[in-house]
């Protein structure tokens, strides 16, 4: 089967048939050796081919997952029935533990996340009757009850592997030994990077407009009082565009990466209890607290974002423009600016440096960059100020911004002391894969595992046999 619409392939995307976990991605090369399995194998009617604790394994299923690997432009060719077994397997494992450790996914949570993908999947293919028949599916119950199978269990083995890699941490003489022990000629090659710093203005809201926002979100918080649903409050009227098609739905704990001001509303909050509206600098909350699961809670929240006039916007360009000009002049420099003149907390005490969120470093890797944002400082000479850029949040919210590129970093070989936070976290990976091998040859030896019929003669590296 090929592809040669993106879209499709992005529609595949979401649809993940029996996907594995993002962790076992990058270790089943390293875990599952496997043999041929005779081709008579393949000629079976569909049956159960193994068993993991209350779960089965059927025939069909393996073939599912080869189309689920096509579909996304994946190559199958080296990929052995008993490779994808194994794969099949380890899923099942995390899911069947998930259970005994009383991990609970609700089905509001797996609602939402359906109707969100099937949502994009209409409008990709035009209607709900494209997509069953593109999954051939008999009708939209089957395919729907399948989905919501799917959902549940990448869910659910999605948090097993959270909860087996939360408590793996890595001191920096682990960090050390691990870069010690790379061969020279194997150190990775990290790819041209650049740091970059800016300003943001924000335009000022009128007394009047904050305070018609919280009258809305007072509103909104006694109808649900009332017996409305929040969840469905936040899918009608929320500007976060994370949360809003999911209800508004967050699971988090006091490590999550949430601003104070949400975290502190948050976790004041009983079981059941909805928040009177607060301010954080994305604009107006509420919060509702569905449910407290010892250090996690289950909470949803509707954001409502202040509008801006014209008269607001103009004089926000005013301002920004006389900072560049202090800038220009040499009056002040660019940190001192960011420190002295930035509304956006985050990168205001650090002179406005900004920080990836991916890597948690100052560095921006050119080929991963936002596309947004590397069009913005992609034509800028290291120490050259942009115009004002005119921003818009997916929220709604506007901003006026300075950029500047306060280093470029060529394409290099892996250095210790400059990469420090990237070797870090690749030696991170390695002991959560560390924990994850010992996890599961622990549990499969306390667990119900039976491999039927030929597929007996695969060779795993994980004793699924238990020889």
């Amino acid at each position: 089967m090929k592809f040669t619409n993106l879209k499709m392939l992005n529609i595949i995307g979401v649809f993940m048939l029996f996907s594995m976990p993002v962790l076992a991605q990058e270790i089943i090369k390293d875990t599952i050796k496997p043999k041929a399995v005779p081709t008579s194998v393949r000629k079976k009617i569909d049956g159960v081919i193994a068993t993991v604790g209350d779960f089965n394994i059927l025939e069909s299923d393996i073939d599912k997952s080869y189309l689920e690997m096509t579909s996304q432009g994946s190559s199958i060719k080296d990929i052995s029935r008993c490779q994808m077994l194994g794969k099949l397997l380890e899923d099942k494992l995390y899911a069947h533990q998930a259970i005994q450790d009383s991990i609970v996914v609700s089905d509001d949570e797996v609602k939402s996340k359906m109707d969100e993908q099937i949502t994009y999947m209409v409008e990709q293919l035009g209607s709900m009757d494209k997509v069953i028949a593109y999954f051939k599916k008999s009708n939209e119950e089957d395919f729907k009850t399948e989905l919501s199978d799917i959902i549940k269990m990448n869910k659910l083995a999605g948090q097993m592997q959270k909860k087996i890699i939360d408590g793996v941490e890595i001191t920096p003489e682990e960090v050390r030994t691990f870069f010690k022990k790379i061969p020279t000629a194997d150190l990775p090659v990290f790819g041209s990077e650049m740091e970059v710093s800016q300003i943001v203005v924000f335009p000022k809201v009128s007394e009047a407009e904050k305070q018609k926002v919280i009258d809305r979100l007072k509103e909104l918080k006694k109808e649900v009082e009332g017996g409305s649903s929040f969840a469905t409050k936040a899918v009608l009227y929320s500007q976060d565009p994370g949360s809003s098609s999911n209800g508004g739905y967050y699971r988090m704990n006091k490590k999550t990466p949430f601003v104070k001001e949400f975290k502190d509303v948050a976790f004041s909050l009983g079981e059941g209890e909805i928040s009177e509206p607060f301010e954080t600098e994305f604009g107006y909350h509420i919060i509702y607290v569905e449910k407290i699961r010892g250090q996690d809670i289950d909470l949803r929240h509707i954001l409502i974002v202040p509008k801006t006039d014209e008269q607001a916007l103009k004089d926000a360009k005013e301002r920004i423009l006389n900072i560049k000009k202090k800038i220009d002049d040499k009056s002040i420099s660019f940190a001192d600016a960011a420190r002295a003149e930035s509304d956006e907390k985050e990168t205001r005490s650090n002179g406005g440096v900004l920080i990836n969120p991916k890597t948690q470093d100052t560095h921006f890797e050119l080929t991963k960059m936002d596309p947004s944002l590397y069009a913005q400082v992609s034509n800028l000479k290291e120490g050259e100020v942009s115009v004002p850029i005119l921003d818009t949040e997916q929220s709604g919210k506007k901003k006026y911004k300075l950029i500047t590129v306060t280093n470029r970093i060529n394409e290099h070989t892996a250095d210790y002391a400059r990469d420090y936070i990237k070797i870090k976290d690749l030696a991170l990976k390695e002991k959560q894969i560390q924990a994850i091998a010992k996890w599961s040859e622990e549990k499969i030896k306390e667990t119900y595992i039976k491999i039927n019929g030929e597929y007996r003669n695969c060779e795993f590296a994980n004793n699924w046999l238990k020889k």
